[in-house]
């Protein structure tokens, strides 16, 4: 059975690029546009994976990470951070909060299909 990968990106082109490139590896995904649909969304599409974008609007990628980590039903669930975000300590503030991968932006497409399948525990 496909592994399902939910991706919540503000930006139309990232979102439609992860959706696009995960979908052609055979990946099953569901798209969110913003941090307040993003547990909801989780909640009812159970992924295998969460690709976290970090600045969202009106909830942080941070919030929506910390959220997950709270609920009993998605605190297992593996999240990628991919985000512009590349300064000094963001990295490791990203990880406390949660997320076992970090990509920083622009993301090139071997790194960013290298880190989904090691999160989902695939042979490279």
């Amino acid at each position: 059975m496909a592994k399902r990968i939910l991706v919540v990106e503000d930006n139309d082109l990232n979102r439609k690029l992860f959706c696009d490139v995960l979908r052609a590896n055979g990946y099953v995904v569901e798209p969110v546009a913003d941090g307040e649909g993003a547990i909801p969304a989780a909640k009812n599409f159970i992924p295998n994976l969460v690709i976290m974008d970090i600045q969202l609007p009106h909830v942080s990628g941070l919030d929506v990470i910390a959220a997950m980590k709270r609920d009993a039903t998605l605190a297992h669930v593996p999240v990628l951070a991919v985000t512009a975000y590349a300064g000094k300590g963001d990295e490791e503030r990203i990880r406390d909060a949660g997320a076992q991968g970090y990509l920083a932006k622009p993301v090139s497409i071997q790194p960013f299909m290298a880190a989904v399948r090691k999160l989902l525990g695939e042979a490279a």
